[in-house]
């Protein structure tokens, strides 16, 4: 005697079906507010002409701005292949966000009372994943558009290629990490996936430096491969859509809620404007994925001495920080010669990213009071032995980077070199933020002046340097 199916089986059990219950609950809902149709079709129009009327803006003013004198001119192959870097580099870096945030992710009520009760996983998770998928390919292809549209393109065939070839890739990638999602994926081809554009994006970079200093740079292709970009793309998005769609049962309640955490942290630190809730969620996970390190002694001395060495070695528990911190530097030769003209304000932002990535020591000490009062001494005396790890190296990368730019004055570098030291130290050192200071009514509503002031610690400081660079560099 054959098996019934699991939806009949399920029915005669008294199991309602993912649709009954995505009905029942879609009813409650629209008991409890009083939204129309119509108020969510006019929202979405609103939402569709701001971002195509602002985004043409941006495009257009992006576009005189790499045409200006200002800027300076470049050879059109050293831009051309920057920019395959650069979406490389942001294609690896999308896949990283795509595997933090899941991406198929449930709210913790329905985690509760759906996700865990005998319903079938693929029919509850289908219609997200068709809604990312469709929101994946539409972004996608307005990137490539533009892409095409910032790189002098204006035929409407070659923007439709364009965005046909964005849309494919972000079909594929969304898809594929769906894949990548399922509790049963193996582990090592994730990792390889995001590593792959980023390690070619290095590549690129390096090369076209190379050859930029030494010559006069790498030819621009006759034609942009958009059509072959997406021959490529469509039948890796069909796999990747046939894989993922198999592969929706093994989503566990694991990961749909690892990344609804992700995104609640991302969305609260918006709306609060304090960047820290997220940082401190993604340092959280960083420091549990280690799991396990092999402990070593110090060697002997004061306890600055002590604390100085835990702070180093933080670092080597954290590579991806003096990888970042190696990465910007051929980041600012690249500025250098794709932009000539920005080069030393580009110095200063970068060197700035740079001593960032190395505050983690400073921003844990001056974020704990607790952890302050275990470690002994003055609150200036463990900032100041947290802070030595930052200024050499945002010393150290300046030195490295001081080819890429015009010599100014004797004065100024060492001056800019100093004030990004202060504006990391000060980054670092924020307190947490209060939401009770004063407002501004002004004609476009209510300003939150000091809490834009505590937020712009650090970055402020930075727009002067920026500004002292521009005008006396």
């Amino acid at each position: 005697m054959t098996a019934a199916p699991a939806t009949i089986a399920d029915t005669l059990a008294g199991v309602p079906t993912a649709r009954q219950v995505r009905t029942h609950l879609r009813k409650a809902r629209s008991r409890h507010h009083d939204h129309s149709l119509g108020d969510v079709l006019g929202d979405a129009y609103v939402m569709v002409l701001f971002v195509g009327m602002y985004g043409w803006f941006a495009i257009s003013a992006s576009r005189d701005l790499l045409d200006s004198p200002t800027v300076g001119q470049a050879e059109p192959g050293v831009r051309w292949w920057l920019a395959v870097a650069a979406l490389l580099a942001g294609a690896g870096l999308a896949w990283r966000g795509l595997r933090a945030l899941g991406p198929l992710l449930v709210t913790p009520a329905t985690q509760s009372w759906a996700t865990s009760a005998p319903i079938d996983r693929r029919a509850w998770l289908a219609p997200r994943f068709v809604l990312l998928l469709m929101g994946a390919a539409a972004g996608t292809a307005a990137l490539g558009v533009a892409v095409a549209a910032l790189g002098g393109v204006t035929e409407p065939p070659a923007l439709g290629w364009a965005a046909a070839a964005g849309a494919g890739w972000g079909a594929a990638a969304l898809a594929l990490s769906v894949v990548a999602q399922s509790s049963r994926s193996g582990r090592r081809w994730p990792t390889v996936v995001g590593a792959v554009p980023m390690v070619a994006a290095a590549v690129i970079t390096a090369l076209v430096v190379l050859v930029g200093r030494l010559g006069d740079g790498l030819p621009r292709p006759a034609t942009t491969p958009t059509v072959a970009l997406f021959a490529a793309a469509l039948p890796l998005a069909g796999l990747g859509m046939t894989l993922a769609v198999r592969a929706l049962p093994r989503v566990d309640r694991a990961t749909l809620t690892t990344g609804a955490q992700f995104a609640n942290a991302a969305a609260t630190a918006t709306i609060l404007l304090d960047p820290s809730l997220l940082a401190g969620l993604v340092e959280s996970r960083r420091w549990r994925r280690i799991g396990r390190v092999h402990s070593r002694r110090f060697r002997p001395g004061p306890g600055w001495w002590a604390l100085l060495q835990a702070d180093v070695r933080r670092l080597r528990r954290h590579p991806s920080a003096v990888l970042i911190w190696a990465a910007l530097i051929g980041v600012q030769y690249a500025a250098a010669l794709a932009l000539p003209g920005l080069a030393g304000a580009a110095q200063v932002v970068f060197a700035y990213l740079a001593a960032n990535r190395l505050t983690g020591g400073l921003r844990s000490v001056s974020r704990s009071p607790g952890l302050r009062r275990a470690l002994g001494g003055s609150d200036n005396l463990l900032r100041g032995i947290h802070v030595v790890v930052p200024a050499v190296g945002a010393g150290l990368w300046w030195l490295l980077t001081l080819p890429s730019v015009d010599p100014g004055p004797a004065w100024l570098a060492p001056t800019l070199a100093l004030g990004v030291v202060a504006a990391a130290f000060r980054a670092g050192t924020r307190p947490p933020i209060n939401y009770g200071g004063a407002t501004v009514n002004t004609p476009f509503g209510m300003i939150p002046v000091d809490l834009m002031r505590q937020g712009s610690r650090g970055p402020a400081l930075l727009a002067v340097l920026v500004l002292v660079q521009l005008f006396l560099g």
